[in-house]
């Protein structure tokens, strides 16, 4: 195996590990007071009563209905609201799961405003030796978000010993109509709801890269349904690879830069990122090289609306799940897009894949532009938002 494949399967390890830590289901809560005893951490055999005591009389913890590599996801009940909930208690044991829960508490608290197609963070809270501490941005009057900061940069245990588990509990909004693979694949196509799906995708992308978020890890796993309205919407969520760009060189303005600037004056599309994560179908050319910006989350939603249009799905190795995404045939195997086009820049992709095939010559050409080798020729998110405007009301 030469570099370039090992490095490769290091990305796909990598890939694997994240995956099973996505964000799951979850809505406005009350604020649970600053110094509330939580109750310390008991063996498996005890955990649901504990965890049952934890946010009471504040929350019930009514089912488990996600796990993964470093946390539990628990539908809740608020008491006073009665708001149903989700909560999602993270072990920060281990710096990379620090770093994970970080991530996603840095990206959804940065945004000011809230969204309707991202998944609303309602409050996050630290538990430690049995106490409670709920957790704001950049406090830097808590030792114990300091320490969180410190085991994620120095990539080692500082915040507690094994005996002394830490966790961070996430409250957020709960989607219960599942994930957009149990949503599109257990009903027939329809047009219509395509239509609103590619409008919801696209202005929540444009809205986040507005906002300096890459999302980095877009997929059908991670993108949720809430039917309280009656009409399904989506929820972006799983924020654990996302990366803020915020503050990095904003005072830079180059005088050509059009649309791509968001309210700050920024171009995210300039901020070259080098950590390669993500999940593998969904995973741009570049992505796999190591150095990309933000254009890679126009790369997987390409992916992801190519797929649900087309009704495009494999079937994943590890949970042996039925998964939207498409790919390229090599003999008897499936390799995803972005590695296709990076082994073979100059190849044609057939868009679309299936002969009886009703997309529209528009949509088509928009995909091909997504899912462009060179991310310079992809759309930025403002003009793809645009763009699919166009394309669904020509539909």
């Amino acid at each position: 195996m030469d570099g370039k494949n090992r490095e490769r399967q290091r990305t796909r390890n990598a890939c694997n590990r994240t995956e099973s830590a996505s964000v799951l289901r979850s809505l406005s809560v009350d604020n649970i007071d600053d110094n509330e005893t939580m109750g310390d951490e008991l063996d498996r055999g005890k955990q649901c009563g504990l965890e049952r005591r934890l946010f009471a009389p504040r929350y019930s913890l009514l089912r488990e209905v996600g796990r993964g590599s470093y946390g539990v996801v628990y539908e809740a009940i608020a008491r006073k609201s009665g708001a149903r909930v989700a909560v999602k208690k993270l072990r920060c044991d281990a710096p990379e799961n620090v770093e994970l829960a970080l991530a996603e508490f840095w990206a959804l608290t940065s945004l000011e405003k809230r969204h309707e197609n991202v998944v609303q963070l309602e409050e996050c809270v630290l538990q430690r030796n049995g106490m409670a501490q709920k957790m704001s941005h950049g406090n830097k009057r808590s030792k114990q978000y300091l320490r969180l900061v410190e085991t994620s940069l120095k990539g080692e245990r500082v915040l507690s010993c094994p005996d002394e588990p830490c966790y961070l509990w996430f409250v957020m909004e709960f989607c219960e109509g599942g994930d957009l693979n149990q949503f599109i694949l257990s009903r027939q196509p329809d047009p219509c709801t395509n239509a609103s799906f590619m409008m919801q995708l696209s202005c929540a992308v444009a809205f986040l890269h507005q906002n300096n978020i890459v999302h980095r890890d877009l997929k059908p796993d991670n993108i949720l349904i809430s039917q309280r309205s009656g009409t399904p919407v989506l929820k972006v969520a799983d924020f654990g690879l996302s990366k803020v760009c915020a503050g990095l060189g904003a005072g830079v303005r180059d005088p050509e830069e059009g649309p791509d600037k968001n309210k700050n004056g920024v171009n995210i599309n300039k901020f070259w990122l080098s950590s390669a994560c993500g999940s593998d179908f969904y995973m741009a050319p570049e992505v796999w090289e190591g150095h990309y910006t933000a254009k890679a989350d126009i790369f997987a939603l390409g992916i992801i609306i190519w797929a649900m249009i087309e009704r495009i799905t494999f079937i994943d190795a590890e949970s042996k799940r039925e998964l939207l995404g498409t790919y390229v045939r090599q003999g008897s195997d499936i390799v995803p897009v972005g590695e296709a086009l990076l082994e073979n820049p100059k190849m044609v992709l057939s868009i679309p894949q299936r002969r009886r095939s009703h997309m529209s010559e528009a949509l088509r050409k928009l995909l091909q532009d997504m899912l462009a080798v060179n991310p310079q020729d992809r759309p930025d998110a403002l003009e793809l938002h645009s763009r699919m405007g166009k394309v669904t009301c020509a539909a």
